[in-house]
């Protein structure tokens, strides 16, 4: 009974090798699932794989007549779990949505390892390639580009000095900062006006400059601003 060992262990090597690159530089950037979980389901992947080809790769070690697992639906089935565990890494801070970056790398790591898993080497090799450029790369790109930021400011003044919504945008001193969308909220049986507002600013000012601006209005009691991007 004649089975490809060497060819089924090198497929896993290598799976096993693409997810671990993938997840030290998840690591390396302070990433919970980083180094250890990538590795693991590159290498489940290539697993799975494996086991759906067994009666292939083992000629003469099953029945005749017996039936192949469907590997379409074994990679379905791989990457539906995986994406649960992506799903994981996802988290709500305050406004902001963290982790997305993150769980696209393992499911996308997951496909990888579903390559070296049928032998596909070259093409898994790519993707590997291809990954680590997006978040090694493209991340400095990124930081580099012009863009803007949004945020959720909340703010709470004293009803009798309170400032209106043109005196705010006039005291950010800033034509490319604004805050939008304002509601609105009295409390403390009238004392007290709370406002939120959308803030809209440039990347480089940050929300510091911002903050320091508005620190600076008249009858301010309190002042929170929220990052809804990153």
């Amino acid at each position: 009974m004649a089975f490809h060992l060497g060819e089924v262990i090198g497929n896993l090597a290598l799976a096993w090798g693409a997810g671990s690159l993938i997840g030290l530089e998840r690591t390396y950037n302070g990433r919970v699932a980083g180094f250890r979980t990538h590795a693991l389901v590159s290498l489940a992947a290539a697993v799975a794989m494996t086991l759906a080809y067994l009666p292939v790769l083992r000629a003469g070690g099953f029945p005749p007549g017996t039936v192949l697992l469907d590997p379409s639906r074994v990679s379905q089935g791989v990457m539906t779990g995986v994406g649960f565990i992506g799903a994981g890494v996802i988290f709500k801070e305050g406004v902001t949505v963290q982790g997305l970056t993150t769980a696209a790398s393992v499911w996308t790591t997951a496909a990888i390892g579903q390559l070296f898993g049928v032998g596909l080497w070259v093409p898994a090799g790519f993707a590997t390639i291809v990954v680590l450029v997006i978040l090694v790369v493209q991340r400095r790109i990124e930081g580099r580009v012009p863009s803007r930021v949004l945020g959720l400011a909340t703010l709470r003044f004293e009803a009798d000095k309170a400032p209106s919504e043109a005196e705010l945008n006039t005291l950010l001193g800033d034509p490319k900062i604004s805050l939008e969308n304002f509601s609105y909220a009295v409390s403390e049986g009238g004392k007290v006006i709370e406002y939120r507002a959308d803030l809209n600013a440039p990347r480089k000012n940050g929300f510091g400059d911002v903050a320091r601006r508005l620190r600076g209005a008249p009858g301010l009691i309190a002042l929170n601003l929220d990052r809804i991007s990153k």
